[in-house]
């Protein structure tokens, strides 16, 4: 039987996607013609994986952001991306550690809120 294999992709509506586009290299450094496009593979010493997640309506995870949704991004350090961000002028809504890693929390140009996530430890068992 087929299946699905992983995230294929996050596609949303913004009023000038030249301006986001824009927004994500100088800030994130991820783009390209279409967008950021990361390939996959294992990351040194994890297993990598990502989630395809609901949340509840009233959930206020996505706060302060009006928009319907959050994109988490993976990054590989993030105190040292946090203090590149931080010296880009980007504010940072929050910081949090769990056993399965660190997280961070930022607005895009567009008010999307962006989670960022270094993973700790391999993936969990399915």
């Amino acid at each position: 039987m087929a299946k699905v294999t992983g995230l294929g992709g996050i596609f949303y509506k913004v009023a000038d996607p030249d301006r986001t586009r824009a927004w994500y290299q100088e800030t994130l450094g991820i783009g390209g013609e279409w967008g950021a496009m990361f390939p996959w593979s294992i990351e040194a010493g994890n297993d990598a994986y990502s989630l395809f997640s609901p949340f509840k309506a009233s959930t206020d995870y996505f706060d302060p952001s009006s928009a319907a949704f959050m994109v988490n991004l993976r990054v590989d350090d993030l105190d040292a991306f946090l203090a590149e961000l931080k010296s880009k002028g980007v504010e940072v809504l929050g910081t949090q550690d769990e056993e399965y890693g660190k997280f961070a929390w930022i607005l895009d140009c567009d008010e999307v809120k962006i989670e960022l996530w270094q993973q700790a430890g391999p993936a969990p068992a399915t």
